[in-house]
């Protein structure tokens, strides 16, 4: 599996056809799409300029071969329809360079504008995720955040404040400024709703949105956001150097199935049912110390002394040298499988996780400026204050007052995996705490929804049922489709329940439903779970029902 797609996770309802009929309407007469859409290369922009504005054929598009993933494009491409796409570079400082695209159907546009989010250290543009939504009638956005580059690499921040603005928040909304700028003038007419979606960095950037810019968007789905980037990374360096501490610490890959077995052996049948899913791992008190190897022993079976103590301080969290906790650990459940934790924590050698490499670069490129700073003299007493004083300001999305979202009408969905090995679950369950404790349980619930996905890893994947719109890819139902349902909730006040999520046996947010579900599962919103009805198989969904969970 590549590395990349596991950073990513990371949509139309049609309004009525008066609409479409109303903006061709206000284009000059002789003045077709495709003719629009060059002459916008001469459109004024703020602190910015258009690089390219070109018409393109159904099915004559050809962008990178592959996406994030891996996955080839090359068909993808040829199944959309014609489309004008505009390359945005705005400089909204001297030192920003922050490269936009926007994609508008020809034909059919449903009204909406649709934001994307990034990845890790962004530095990509997602056309496959453009090309849906275009394809489902969307105009859409995306963005680079200000650089170019893998996800995984912080290099360019190394001496360039403004460019880590740019990443933090500035980026997107010039994305979406910009946006409907070049939509008004294609169309004739903005867009009547703008929603934005995007997970682990991108939910970072939807909180932001919300946040800072709460005109920007009408509707934000938020996935497994990394919303206090200083807690999260700091609690990377930490954990690796749990990991590192001496050579007998580090967990190798192999003993990590030791590791789920033990996991599921305890706390599987928690929920009623055995199927390799902790329906709240919260409830699962899995002591590593149980399998400790013997004396004198060392087995893919069992954790050596310093291994059970690695792991212990990567389920406890970052805490300072008072025993305080300061960032919530990763829970039990799910640590096996291409998206878990021989990945993103324990990595194939000591110091190779990508938990580690977010964490080195952040610390060495945004917070020290030192590319030859080692991760081994991270302190946590030291290393959290001076990371919030340098960058938190601009990276940090964790202001729990989303009281001007709410006003101007605002609906915010959040999702989180509960077995997510990048971004701990219980992050975004206590920031949703927060915003209850800030405005109230009423006021939050007429804007805010969370829901829990039991079995999921990061942004997708693991044992549980995966799937539920969170790409723009997915069945348009709003009972299957976080997407649809937002779009539900702010245009007709229908409130989201009940998620039906999806295991199938494509891979990832990009699989399509196409009769080949292993399993359904319902998503309740937060505090519910999906608790088992005692008869039927537990593969279909409705043999589960909404409930409070049971102490």
């Amino acid at each position: 599996m590549r590395i990349d797609a596991l950073l990513f996770a990371v949509c139309g309802l049609a309004l009525a056809g008066t609409l479409a009929q109303a903006q061709r309407a206000n284009a000059a007469p002789g003045d077709a799409p495709s003719d629009k859409c060059g002459k916008l290369a001469g459109l004024a922009l703020p602190n910015a300029g258009i690089t390219s504005a070109k018409t393109y054929a159904a099915g004559t598009f050809s962008g990178p071969p592959q996406n994030f993933s891996g996955r080839d494009l090359s068909a993808f491409y040829k199944t959309l329809p014609a489309f004008c796409r505009v390359v945005v570079q705005a400089k909204p400082t001297s030192d920003s360079d922050i490269m936009i695209e926007v994609w508008m159907p020809l034909d059919g546009w449903n009204g909406r504008l649709q934001g994307l989010g990034n990845g890790g250290f962004a530095g990509l543009i997602d056309h496959f995720e453009l090309g849906a939504a275009v394809a489902r009638g969307y105009a859409a956005t995306a963005t680079d955040a200000g650089h170019t580059g893998s996800p995984i690499d912080a290099g360019w921040a190394l001496g360039h404040p403004q460019k880590v603005v740019d990443f933090g928040h500035r980026g997107i909304h010039e994305m979406t400024s910009m946006a409907k700028l070049v939509v008004q003038k294609f169309y004739g007419a903005g867009p009547s709703h703008s929603y934005f979606a995007g997970c682990s960095d991108g939910g970072r950037e939807a909180l932001m949105e919300a946040q800072r810019y709460p005109a920007d968007y009408d509707g934000i789905l938020a996935g497994a956001p990394a919303n206090n980037w200083t807690g999260l990374l700091s609690m990377a360096a930490a954990d690796t150097q749990a990991l590192t501490e001496t050579a007998e610490s580090f967990i190798p890959q192999a003993k990590i199935p030791a590791i789920a077995h033990a996991v599921s052996a305890q706390c599987d049948t928690q929920d009623g049912i055995a199927d390799g899913i902790l329906n709240d791992p919260r409830q699962c008190r899995f002591d590593p110390a149980t399998i400790e190897c013997k004396a004198g022993e060392d087995a893919d079976k069992c954790l050596t002394a310093a291994q059970v103590t690695a792991l212990k301080a990567i389920y406890g969290g970052l805490r300072d040298s008072h025993g305080q906790t300061l960032f919530p650990g990763y829970l039990p459940g799910a640590e096996e499988g291409g998206g878990g934790w021989g990945t993103w924590i324990t990595g194939p050698a000591p110091g190779r996780s990508l938990m580690a490499a977010f964490g080195n670069g952040y610390f060495s490129d945004m917070v020290y400026e030192k590319k030859d700073w080692d991760l081994k003299s991270f302190s946590v007493d030291s290393g959290v204050p001076t990371a919030k004083e340098k960058t938190a300001s601009a990276l940090d999305a964790v202001d729990a007052n989303l009281a001007p979202f709410r006003s101007r009408g605002g609906k915010l969905i959040l999702y989180h995996g509960w077995n997510d090995p990048a971004i701990p679950a219980l992050s975004t369950v206590n920031y949703c705490g927060e915003t209850v404790g800030r405005l109230g349980q009423a006021n939050a619930d007429s804007f805010v929804r969370l829901y829990m996905v039991p079995g999921m890893q990061h942004c997708s994947g693991g044992p549980g049922a995966d799937l539920f719109g969170q790409s723009g890819t997915w069945a348009r139902d709003p009972q299957r489709n976080a997407r649809t349902a937002l779009e539900m909730w702010v245009e007709k006040g229908t409130a989201p329940g009940t998620i039906i999520a999806t295991k199938t046996a494509g891979e990832g947010p990009g699989a399509v439903a196409s009769g080949d579900a292993l399993m359904t599962r319902p998503l309740c919103p937060y505090p519910q779970v999906a608790q088992y009805k005692g008869s039927g198989d537990p593969a279909h969904a409705e043999n589960f029902v909404c409930a409070a969970e049971k102490k």
